[in-house]
């Protein structure tokens, strides 16, 4: 992280195939569309092994590109390695965040921020949810939020 000067966000869910990877997608196309992307280093992982080494949701991935946005991704899991080397780890849900401080608390040292992605959102919905057993219009839900959150994450750490 700090060796080469960029900040850094990793977006974190269960699976690592529907909601982290549109934040990722999401996030991405803002820092480059705002101009700052070589500035930051972004990805997405899981708290989960269910989908290691599948690509995003077909329904996720279909939304994205209804909005321009590019995703490509495969699914991974957090490695003790993301809390040194991202300075934010920034989830979806409660179960998120309760995975991912209890991992935290067991690397010595470690400066990464581990916060809900929906803490930044300006309509107040701190929990992104789960939009696998739902509609197209769950993903469509999912993909506003993110962009609601991601947009004012950005403004505030630029």
């Amino acid at each position: 992280m700090a060796a080469t000067g960029k900040k850094s966000v990793l977006f974190v869910c269960l699976g690592n195939i529907c909601r982290s990877p549109i934040a990722e997608a999401v996030f991405s196309k803002m820092a480059t569309d705002s101009g700052v992307a070589d500035k930051w280093r972004i990805d997405s992982a899981a708290t989960s092994n269910y989908e290691i080494g599948n690509p995003p949701d077909h329904r996720g991935q279909a939304c994205m590109k209804s909005h321009g946005v590019p995703m490509q991704h495969v699914a991974r899991k957090v490695t003790n390695d993301d809390f040194m080397s991202f300075e934010y780890l920034l989830c979806m849900d409660e179960s998120n965040l309760s995975e991912l401080n209890r991992r935290s608390n067991l690397i010595k040292n470690n400066p990464a921020k581990v916060e809900l992605l929906g803490s930044y959102d300006p309509q107040n919905r701190r929990i992104i949810k789960d939009p696998y057993y739902g509609s197209d219009e769950d993903f469509e839900k999912v993909y506003e939020q993110c962009a609601r959150c991601c947009k004012a994450f950005l403004e505030k750490n630029s």
